[in-house]
């Protein structure tokens, strides 16, 4: 990792204050943020900050991806889809409620 900030879009971080973001502490959050709401030159700076190993290794954890998300983490990094948490885990609510 760089010692300087990436340069992302503050419109990711809409619900924080971006200058308050500690990018090595709350890597996790980042890296699904850019993954979920970025652009292509969002990703190209989370690549460059944080290296492709580090972001696998983050995206495998995060528990919600949507079906687009997976998709492209599972494209690049060559991973099976199973092997994501968000696979792997069950739903806190199994069905909706009955009215």
């Amino acid at each position: 990792m760089k010692t300087l900030k990436p340069l992302l879009r503050k419109t990711l971080f809409w619900d924080v204050d971006p200058l308050g973001i500690d990018y090595e502490k709350h890597a996790r959050f980042v890296i699904e943020r850019v993954l979920t709401r970025g652009n292509w030159n969002d990703w190209l700076e989370l690549r460059e900050f944080y290296g492709l190993e580090m972001i696998k290794n983050e995206a495998l954890q995060i528990r919600c991806l949507d079906k687009v998300t997976l998709n492209f983490c599972h494209t690049i990094f060559k991973i099976p889809k199973e092997k994501f948490r968000c696979c792997n885990t069950e739903p806190s609510i199994r069905k909706l409620w009955s009215y």
